[in-house]
């Protein structure tokens, strides 16, 4: 039997969960959590520290002990996170119920219920499976100027080993791509690699200054093409891989002619342009946002400008690139389908109203529409999702997924769907109900285990 699965090795985390739940464990309710290798969440009641002191790790000992347990056993059984349901009679008889690990189903985010169901094997949301558009009249700005990029640059970093044309050319053999002259004039200069400076860190600042970045080294290069930019369907069906007609920066994933050269320092990337939108440049610079999962922020237009100091002020935040592709139907946004409705419109997300349920007939037959989700009770009828033929993904609350079971009604050219839970509702019916949805899809279930053990005298 693997470790994860003994009752034993949960032991400890139960006793606290007893302790923290006594009066819903008593009155026969379960309590759910998860535990991954690099985090947990459990329903405990923690003790406040003294007054006058700060919190200390010695408060949560037991807690650490009985989570390491469980991560000890999570580790030698080669498993990232399981979930897991609890009930305790008042004689402390425990009956445990264990989800994973294994199945089509990704770990819900900060608690046990299940994220992402995939139903299809590998696919990805339509913006990760859009390329760039091809760009072959693209030129560089007037600014670029390798030649003055490098004296600029040989006037700053006299002293720093530069690349070879060798390693240059090596480095374009490994990424598949020829990589700018501006970019090549920068290697030139600097390969940027950590051995040349080490036990010189007042060279490693004067090279960010020069480049006002992390400049990586010439070997790690890469390419930020969709792959380098993954993200949970749950996220990625929400975007839409747009790019207008005055856009400088193309609004896709990635690309394999953003080749990126340095970080901010804050985990941002900083690349090269090679495939700019229809009003950019060849060559520009941009800012790939770590927290952002499409586009990318114009910062110069040439690397010529980016180290002279000539910068792009424009700056646009998520607001600035709405577009009837993406609806949101809330108290706060758009206030009906029907003004979502659009030929364009790829997404719809219905959430919190103060109306009655809407309707989504304005939107059936929409060619584009690949995503719906929608908050419980907010659909005046679940099986109009019928309707929505170009489906890739739907969320729904726990009863429309019901409606749509009973009733044949799921559509079957899904990719993946996701279950929205609030307000923490019992764990193993959302996990059954889960199961039901991969199954028929011909996908594996999520496992399900289920222990019973002694924890003791009452809590």
């Amino acid at each position: 039997m693997s470790p994860i699965h003994d009752f034993a090795t949960w032991v400890p985390v139960l006793r606290l969960l007893w302790e923290s739940n006594a009066e819903t464990l008593a009155e026969g309710g379960r309590v759910a959590g998860r535990i991954g290798s690099g985090s947990w969440s459990l329903p405990l009641r923690r003790r406040s520290p003294r007054t006058g002191r700060p919190a200390r790790a010695e408060d949560m000992r037991a807690e650490f002990d009985a989570v390491d347990r469980v991560r000890d056993a999570l580790a030698e059984s080669g498993a990232d996170g399981v979930a897991f349901a609890l009930r305790v009679d008042p004689a402390g008889r425990a009956t445990l119920d264990l989800f994973g690990p294994g199945g089509a189903a990704e770990p819900g985010i900060g608690g046990p219920y299940p994220g992402d169901l995939l139903l299809v094997e590998g696919a990805l949301a339509a913006p990760w499976r859009k390329p760039p558009d091809p760009v072959p009249d693209a030129v560089p700005a007037p600014t670029a100027d390798p030649g003055l990029l490098e004296r600029t640059l040989r006037a700053a970093l006299p002293d720093t080993p530069g690349a070879t044309e060798e390693e240059i050319a090596a480095a374009e053999a490994r990424l598949g791509t020829v990589l700018p002259d501006e970019l090549k004039a920068v290697y030139r200069v600097t390969r940027a690699c950590w051995d040349d400076w080490k036990d010189d860190p007042e060279t490693a600042d004067r090279v960010f200054e020069a480049v006002d970045c992390e400049l990586l080294a010439l070997d790690h290069l890469y390419l930020a093409d969709a792959t380098s930019r993954p993200a949970r369907w749950e996220f990625a069906a929400m975007e839409a891989a747009v790019t207008g007609p005055d856009d400088r920066v193309q609004g896709v994933v990635g690309s394999p002619g953003w080749i990126v050269f340095g970080d901010n320092g804050g985990g941002d990337r900083i690349a090269v342009d090679l495939t700019p939108g229809p009003r950019g440049y060849a060559g520009q610079i941009i800012m790939i946002g770590h927290e952002e999962n499409i586009g990318a922020e114009l910062l110069a237009d040439s690397l010529t400008d980016w180290v002279g100091g000539r910068r792009r002020e424009e700056r646009r935040n998520r607001r600035d690139r709405a577009t009837p592709a993406v609806a949101y139907v809330n108290r706060s946004a758009l206030p009906d389908v029907e003004t979502a409705a659009d030929p364009l419109l790829e997404v719809l997300s219905i959430g919190v109203r103060d109306d009655e349920p809407v309707s989504l007939a304005p939107v059936v037959g929409l060619p584009r529409l690949r995503t719906l989700s929608a908050y419980a009770g907010t659909l005046a009828d679940p099986l109009e999702i019928a309707g929505l033929t170009a489906l890739e993904f739907l969320e729904l609350g726990p009863e429309d997924w019901r409606t749509l079971l009973d009733a044949g009604a799921v559509p079957r050219g899904l990719l993946a769907a996701a279950i929205m839970v609030r307000y923490q509702p019992d764990l193993p019916p959302v996990v059954d109900l889960a199961n039901e949805i991969l199954g028929l899809f011909g996908r594996p279930p999520i496992p399900r285990t289920v222990r019973e053990g002694d924890l003791g005298a009452e809590a």
